[in-house]
């Protein structure tokens, strides 16, 4: 197993340098930041959440869980792949998550882990998207899974355990959902990277269709990418995938379009000829476990490369409201921009509903078009601090005072947590200043 692992990561080594040139789009310049995640959902086997919020993010962000290879980890993924520099260009976010046990690999072996809500990696992996969606307006549409290697294999599960919540998936260098099953607690299965589990489509289609029973909708569209020559996980696998996904989306296994994207590159495109066929293939002749992956191509194919990011509010600079008493953010909840949302407290995570923007007329501004207002133009103790279309009025000018605290033109009280809470959730609103660290907000 040890040895099986540590040419995994070999592989994955050389594959950065190989994949790190191919990646040629320009880079905006940006000051985002990964930022771990904790106490994101259920999470049964202790994996670390990473989160790319770009600081130009779409206003219906696409989402991309990007998975890492055996020995690897989420930020690795991110440094290396060329994933987060594509977000930052088109506004997506990106969730960067890690294994914890001792050989970094994904459960893709377990029967718990190859079935629906079964337990072990897959439901932490959920539990990560669904707390994104929770934070931002997620475009539900555009929700993809995509990995390296063992990564791969992962993307293979969870696009056949959760075809629901996603809506394509990238494997590079993987294998076939169930491929790598095991009942003896083994996470390596060298059947199957030795590439001598060969099957009918029909046999690994049901494989797919077992693991959620019952379920007749919309199946992810799905991109595999292998070398030839790979000796880690055998080009066999690639073959094998083919076959299981196109009979989980209905389509034949005969190529309805090939062409030559790269150089020693053979791509076929099942069910489709075009850009948004159900299935598509990338093989590199002559490569092993390590090909040049292109993530300009990847992205395309997830359809994560047609929305611009939204530029910052025009005025001053845009930036957080952090609470001293708190360590937490004035936050609108769920990236709303409905008119009377309360404002509370929550985790600093970059996103936009968390950037403020002070203008010459004292107005804080969110989104661009919204202010924070005192609700009802109130001047009492205890009134609720919301976001609404900016007007003018008094109610939605502020003094930031060189003690941190945020106080209303017109009522001459503090922006304060309710009843000086820290917790996530804590609602803003109006309270008699008082000069404590509850009322003291930094702009960072």
């Amino acid at each position: 197993m040890r040895s099986r692992i540590a040419l995994l990561a070999a592989a994955l080594a050389t594959a950065l340098a190989t994949m790190t040139a191919v990646v040629t789009v320009a880079t905006p310049a940006s000051a985002a930041t990964l930022t771990q995640v904790t106490n994101f959902g259920t999470n049964p086997t202790n994996l670390q959440m990473h989160l790319y919020v770009p600081d130009r993010v779409a206003a219906q962000p696409a989402l991309l869980l990007a998975l890492h290879y055996c020995t690897g980890s989420g930020p690795a993924v991110h440094s290396g792949f060329g994933l987060s520099t594509l977000a930052d260009r088109y506004g997506f976010i990106v969730i960067y998550p890690s294994v914890t046990r001792s050989s970094k690999c994904w459960d893709v072996s377990s029967p718990q882990a190859l079935r629906r809500d079964g337990g072990s990696d897959p439901v932490g992996l959920k539990s990560m998207v669904d707390y994104v969606r929770s934070r931002y307006p997620v475009d539900a549409s555009r929700i993809g899974v995509g990995g390296f290697s063992s990564g791969a294999m992962m993307t293979n599960v969870m696009v056949g355990l959760y075809p629901d919540l996603f809506h394509a998936g990238f494997s590079s260098s993987g294998v076939p959902f169930g491929c790598f099953a095991t009942t003896n607690g083994a996470e390596w299965n060298s059947e199957c990277s030795g590439g001598r589990i060969v099957r009918t489509g029909q046999q690994w289609g049901d494989l797919v269709r077992n693991a959620y029973p019952g379920y007749s909708g919309k199946r992810p569209r799905f991109q595999i990418w292998h070398g030839t020559t790979d000796t880690t996980l055998s080009y066999v696998n690639f073959g094998e995938q083919i076959k299981q996904w196109t009979n989980v989306q209905g389509v034949s296994q005969t190529p309805s379009f090939t062409d030559s994207p790269q150089t020693s590159a053979t791509r076929t495109r099942y069910g489709g000829t075009g850009g948004t066929a159900p299935v598509e293939a990338i093989s590199f002749q002559g490569y092993g476990h390590s090909i040049p992956f292109d993530a300009a191509q990847a992205v395309r194919f997830l359809g994560f490369d047609t929305t611009s990011p939204t530029t910052p509010p025009p005025g001053g600079t845009a930036a957080p409201l952090r609470n001293a008493g708190a360590n937490r953010c004035l936050d609108v909840p769920s990236r709303s921009q409905t008119n009377g949302t309360q404002l509370t407290l929550w985790d600093c995570n970059g996103g936009t509903n968390q950037q403020w923007t002070s203008t010459a007329t004292k107005q804080l501004q969110v989104y661009g078009t919204k202010c924070l207002d005192a609700e009802g133009a109130g001047t009492s103790p205890g009134t609720r601090v919301i976001i609404w279309d900016c007007n003018g009025g008094t109610n939605q000018q502020w003094n930031v005072n060189s003690d941190g605290s945020v106080a209303g033109v017109q009522s001459g009280l503090c922006l304060t947590p309710n009843a000086a809470g820290t917790a996530n959730g804590t609602p803003a609103v109006l309270a008699s200043c008082n000069g404590t660290n509850s009322q003291r907000w930094t702009r960072s």
